[in-house]
């Protein structure tokens, strides 16, 4: 974004004050543009903040390959994000406003904070140092006459950029502002968008009271889990309606489509994915003696209560080693539903990727650029949603650049 044109004459209105539109903000605004930002909400961030309630992961260390794998159907598309701002250029730009960061035991990338709120200040300092407005309670309702048009305090408002960005969300956390109002907007000016469904999000199971009533809210960690020929590592979390958790949300796209398709999935569990079945009945070969069975695999196999109501959640437990390894390294969850979008971390859905073009412009209407999660992809947790975000605003304030230079 070299030799941007003079901001006397080229103003770029941003429609969303999440990571999306901020970066999107900052990099317009450091390519000397003269940039607005519109919020609807009262303050700027929310779901940035919420999200990073229990520690801002913003984004993973994994290998490029693995990385972009997370993508699914949007991977290619991604992938271009990705090369314009890494997962080393977020780590970057993150101690650029003095917010350390550190790579946990899974890979993940946090600041040392652990929070959002001090990265959120830091960063709205330096977009005020670069002379970026930002307004907040301005909804934007569409365009009129020509113009966007915005819902303020003080009444209508009608604004002319020269460009614009529009990062409003998806469908998930309403009440943090993705309540996708946006969408007739969008398809009455001629642009695709795919329905919104829910992601990153819990499953119904149909637990027994048992079951439900003394491990709702319990973790299962450190465990293998599969459908469909894939298989992560992470946490399960016993919930009252069904289950949900970093290893869910990881395969929450597949587990969604299946049920969608046959009514039904099918989630295998391995609690103990460091050991192998062999071993694992050698271990089981051991007398029990006095102990009760529970008591026994926990010393034994060091399964906590949690993972042996699981066990016993896919009927009678086997007596022999052989069998009872066997139900250890495959305890199967039958999901019957989907948690809602009210539930969702994210959402998948939302325009399609071929209505906008490779700087993510919309094809039906030139000038206007798209980023974040109003765009038809999804990713799970684990820094892969954030790391996205940010870069599809950087892609599109490239794109923003390019087309202000070739007008």
């Amino acid at each position: 974004m070299t030799d941007a044109p003079s901001p006397l004459f080229s103003t770029v209105a941003v429609i969303g004050a999440g990571p999306a539109g901020l970066m999107a903000a900052e990099r317009l605004a450091t390519a000397r543009l003269r940039v607005t930002v519109h919020e609807r909400m009262p303050s700027v961030g929310r779901k940035f903040l919420l999200a990073g309630r229990g520690g801002l992961n913003l984004t993973h260390s994994e290998a490029l390959e693995p990385f972009l794998d997370r993508y699914g159907p949007a991977r290619d598309r991604v992938a271009a994000w990705l090369t314009a701002f890494s997962p080393a250029d977020l780590t970057a730009w993150a101690e650029g406003l003095g917010q350390e960061t550190f790579v946990g035991s899974s890979g993940r990338v946090f600041p040392k904070t652990m929070k959002a709120s001090p990265l959120l200040r830091a960063w709205l300092a330096r977009l005020e140092g670069l002379g970026v407005e930002i307004r907040t309670r301005s909804r934007w309702t569409g365009w009129k006459d020509g113009a966007l048009a915005f819902d303020t305090p003080e009444g209508e408002r009608l604004e002319r950029p020269d460009a614009v960005v529009l990062a409003l969300g998806g469908a998930s956390w309403a009440r943090m502002g993705s309540d996708a109002a946006w969408v007739p907007e969008l398809e009455t000016a001629g642009v695709a968008v795919a329905p919104f469904q829910p992601s990153n999000v819990g499953f119904d199971v149909a637990w027994s009271p048992l079951l439900r009533d003394r491990f709702a809210g319990q973790p299962v960690k450190g465990v293998a889990l599969s459908h469909a020929g894939r298989t992560v590592r992470g946490e399960a979390m016993i919930a009252a309606y069904g289950v949900e958790g970093g290893g869910v949300y990881a395969l929450s796209a597949g587990l969604r489509e299946a049920i969608a398709r046959d009514g039904k999935a099918e989630l295998t569990l391995d609690l103990r994915p460091d050991i192998s079945r062999q071993a694992l009945t050698q271990k089981l070969l051991k007398p029990r003696g006095k102990d009760s069975l529970s008591n026994w695999l926990r010393k034994i196999v060091h399964l906590d209560p949690a993972a042996i109501a699981l066990l016993r959640e896919d009927g009678p437990l086997p007596t022999e080693p052989g069998p009872l390894a066997a139900r250890i390294k495959g305890v199967s969850l039958t999901l019957t539903g989907a948690q809602g979008l009210s539930r969702a971390i994210s959402s998948a859905g939302g325009v399609t990727l071929d209505a906008v073009d490779d700087r993510l412009m919309l094809k039906a209407r030139p000038g206007v650029f798209l980023a974040g999660e109003m765009l038809d992809w999804e990713a799970p947790t684990g820094g892969y949603l954030l790391q996205a975000a940010f870069a599809s605003g950087v892609m599109a304030a490239t794109g923003v650049g390019v087309w202000l230079q070739t007008r």
